[in-house]
């Protein structure tokens, strides 16, 4: 059984001891802080150093884009959090509810096309007549350009 080791949220970390203790690559932490997804702040040697609570704040950012959420909304939600917050299980459960019914549109519609893909050959089409993909005349011009039947809610 591994042995659990508390993390010390006083303790400053450098970006290698970040990447080894989070398992990101310092390029991705270096990417993270860019966007405004985790914060540094410099030594008198102009080094970066991380609290200890950026370790939870990775962890986060990698369970919402595993999950497909964009950088922008989890930057967005983040920001919603009090500097260096622990985040609170109250904190979580209003962060996974906002996600929660974005993945649940995403799978709606990736369950709609994984079905309606289920008879398809691959275009060239042979079956145009039935075709769920299709926009015959270009009829659903009005509401956009692209692949909108893919699109609908």
């Amino acid at each position: 059984m591994a042995k659990v080791v508390a993390i010390d949220y006083t303790r400053s970390l450098s970006v290698g001891e970040v990447a080894r203790r989070s398992g990101v690559a310092v390029s991705t932490i270096h990417f993270y802080e860019s966007k405004g997804l985790i914060k540094a702040t410099r030594s008198e040697g102009n080094q970066r150093r991380f609290s200890g609570i950026v370790l939870r704040y990775i962890a986060i950012i990698k369970v919402a884009q595993r999950t497909g959420i964009p950088l922008d909304e989890i930057r967005a939600a983040l920001g919603e959090l009090p500097p260096d917050s622990k985040l609170t299980a109250a904190q979580w459960k209003s962060l996974s509810a906002r996600w929660r019914q974005t993945l649940d549109e995403r799978i709606k519609r990736l369950t709609r096309l994984r079905d309606e893909l289920d008879n398809c050959i691959g275009c060239g089409c042979l079956s145009l007549q039935d075709c769920p993909l299709r926009n015959p005349n270009d009829a659903l011009a009005a509401e956009g350009p692209g692949p909108r039947i893919l699109e609908r809610p």
